[in-house]
């Protein structure tokens, strides 16, 4: 994480969000992620990256603009788009393409210029997996079929996410999907959404911004963070989603984010100074705002709590400077669980 002072917006031109679990969960807006990024979207431009491949990038638009955000289809990245992009560079033109999903992944093959089937039998040249709330053991079959039929065309799916936040819970997401064919094939599907390189290729070309000007906001440590990071671009998790104060602590260096936000409004805050020390005893003591957090060996103890969100910026940093496996520490349950 960075040691700021500045607020998280400074030096950056473009904002990219996830949706499910960053604004909204299920058909209700998160609170206060509207208020925020409308204020926001006064200096800066707002892109939407989503894995979700159910919808095109019309109705992520409007339902984004319903909750009073600026929203236009150019400014929603789709997982849809960046697998279409990877078909171009492993077809021809007119080639025919099994598609698993909805109408977001349909309407994105048809524009990049290949036929559509859903039947195996019609011999096609590739599969293209991605989640949509229809897809069934039917549309499965049929891509486990063709697959085995001609074990060596390309199988693109649009994304890993092993689940989806809903306003009734978490769901399974197109990873659990992918899987199923998976375990029928015995291959390995390509995938093109977050984290790969392919859908933040897409976003950086579309806006136009530097990696080092662009804050990507996400609630997922190995989609979100994980591919800004490996973008070059700033990272930003936000604990109104799926992943916790619990996993960040648990995570490895390759899924630690820039920032943690307990939600959206920390985007407009000074970003709080992170002081280290260590003592003559080995004590180290990692502060964030009011929050302290002390380490002797493996035990890692609270001394003085602080505001939770800041407590929790403290015990993931004293964790990861740590070097340490989380199993083989004993941390402070507050740290953990104080949001």
């Amino acid at each position: 994480m960075i040691e700021s002072g500045s607020t998280p917006l400074e030096g950056i031109a473009v904002l990219l969000l996830d949706l499910d679990g960053v604004i909204y969960r299920g058909p209700e807006a998160i609170p206060h992620a509207v208020k925020s990024l409308s204020k926001a979207a006064g200096a800066l431009r707002l892109g939407y990256v989503t894995n979700n491949a159910s919808r095109t990038p019309e109705q992520v638009a409007t339902q984004i603009a319903g909750y009073g955000l600026p929203a236009e289809a150019a400014d929603v990245v789709t997982s849809p788009q960046s697998a279409a992009r990877m078909l171009r560079s492993l077809l021809p033109a007119g080639s025919l393409v099994l598609v698993v999903g909805g109408v977001g992944l349909v309407s994105e093959v048809e524009a990049a210029g290949f036929r559509v089937t859903r039947l195996a039998d019609d011999v096609p040249d590739a599969v293209v997996q991605g989640f949509s709330p229809e897809v069934g053991w039917e549309q499965l079959a049929q891509a486990s079929f063709a697959l085995q039929r001609r074990p060596e065309i390309p199988w693109v799916a649009t994304n890993t996410d092993w689940t989806i936040p809903l306003q009734g819970g978490v769901a399974p997401g197109n990873g659990a999907l992918v899987s199923a064919v998976h375990l029928a094939v015995g291959r390995l599907a390509t995938f093109a959404g977050k984290p790969e390189p392919e859908i933040f290729e897409v976003a950086t070309e579309r806006f136009g911004s530097a990696p080092e000007e662009t804050l990507m906001i996400g609630d997922r440590l190995d989609t979100d963070v994980l591919g800004a990071n490996r973008a070059g671009m700033k990272s930003a998790l936000v604990l109104t989603g799926i992943d916790s104060a619990k996993t960040l602590l648990a995570s490895d260096a390759s899924m630690r984010p820039t920032y943690v936000f307990q939600d959206l409004r920390d985007l407009h805050t000074p970003y709080p100074k992170t002081i280290r020390h260590t003592d003559a005893d080995g004590v180290h003591t990692v502060e964030v705002g009011r929050a302290v957090v002390r380490r002797k060996d493996n035990v890692v103890r609270v001394a003085r709590a602080g505001a939770p969100i800041d407590l929790v910026r403290a015990g993931a940093t004293i964790v990861h400077d740590s070097g340490l496996k989380i199993f083989g520490l004993d941390v402070d349950p507050p740290i953990y669980s104080s949001l």
